[in-house]
């Protein structure tokens, strides 16, 4: 394996030296009254800047500012977004009249157009930076390591896939997609502690990302494919004992740590075909978690989805 794979420094080298804020460029800063004018009036001329004001004892402007970077940042030079801290600076906000914060305003050639006050979800946001006349940002460099890295994990090809993800942290710290596709390729080549270890280099606004999900539940079954057992001895099992869910529940996950992903889906779905309550309902919590891990366009999730909802509602 080559060293992004075989390294005994986990995580090492996909965090690289690259700073939590160095991509940032000039997309996201703080301003001061004095700066304000250069900061926001001027630069509004040339792409539309957002300006949040906000305080340290604000509770809500704590939920609201990581989302409003998060999108600044995917908007990739379409919006740029300036940070001002009212006790500190004060001026300007009583001059828009900012009533209570967190408070958004959106300046467009040189004017306030637009603005809200509170937090509000992602999708709203992006809403509202779409109404601001900023383009659609095209595909980056980053978007194309990641279908890379995609494409060559689906292929089976860990070292290139592995190589992409690593290249895309170091780019861009914590980055969801890159950071639960490394952790991937770990578990695919059995090194699970040092998924474990890539996992945690998540950024705080990336934990409900699907990729993250499915590569910790990937985590998860690959830790108990381990503790479930020889798929002959859980067979022998099963021949002397059709009705045994534990062994038929253990063969579900060794069937899914040896990659026998409609197997494993059999299994479980036998289970709750025949005693769906069983053990607290083992078995369907188990099947969700498979289906986690394959992602929602896997076959054997749909395939398995259809069936459950058969069984479920029949």
């Amino acid at each position: 394996m080559d060293p992004i794979i075989g390294n005994g420094n986990a995580g090492a080298s996909p965090m690289g030296s690259a700073g939590a804020g160095g991509a940032d460029g000039d997309l996201i800063k703080e301003t001061t009254t004095q700066n304000f004018m250069a900061d926001v009036v001027e630069a509004s001329k040339q792409v539309p800047v957002l300006v949040d004001f906000w305080a340290p004892w604000c509770g809500p402007c704590k939920q609201l500012t990581p989302i409003l970077e998060k999108v600044v940042r995917e908007a990739r030079g379409a919006v740029k977004l300036v940070k001002m801290n009212i006790d500190d600076h004060p001026e300007v906000a009583q001059q828009l009249r900012v009533q209570s914060i967190p408070a958004v305003y959106a300046f467009r050639d040189g004017q306030p157009v637009d603005g809200f006050m509170g937090a509000i979800p992602e999708s709203q946001l992006k809403e509202f930076i779409k109404g601001l006349g900023a383009p659609e940002p095209g595909p980056t460099q980053t978007d194309q390591l990641v279908t890379l890295g995609k494409a060559a994990f689906e292929g089976g090809d860990l070292n290139r896939a592995a190589q992409a993800f690593a290249e895309v942290i170091q780019q861009e710290p914590g980055h969801p997609a890159a950071v639960s596709g490394l952790a991937q390729c770990y578990i695919a080549n059995g090194d699970l502690e040092r998924a474990r270890q890539t996992l945690a280099l998540i950024r705080p606004d990336g934990t409900n990302d699907p990729d993250y999900k499915s590569a910790q539940a990937a985590l998860s079954l690959a830790q108990k494919a381990d503790e479930a057992g020889d798929t002959a001895e859980l067979e022998a099992k099963l021949a002397e004992n059709p009705k045994d869910h534990q062994a038929r529940f253990d063969l579900a996950l060794a069937l899914n740590g040896r990659g026998d992903r409609e197997g494993a889906v059999e299994q479980l779905l036998n289970i709750i075909e025949v005693e769906r309550g069983w053990n607290d309902e083992a078995a369907r919590k188990q099947l969700l978690e498979f289906f986690d891990a394959y992602g929602p366009t896997d076959e054997a999730t749909l395939a398995g989805r259809r069936r459950l909802s058969s069984i479920l509602f029949s």
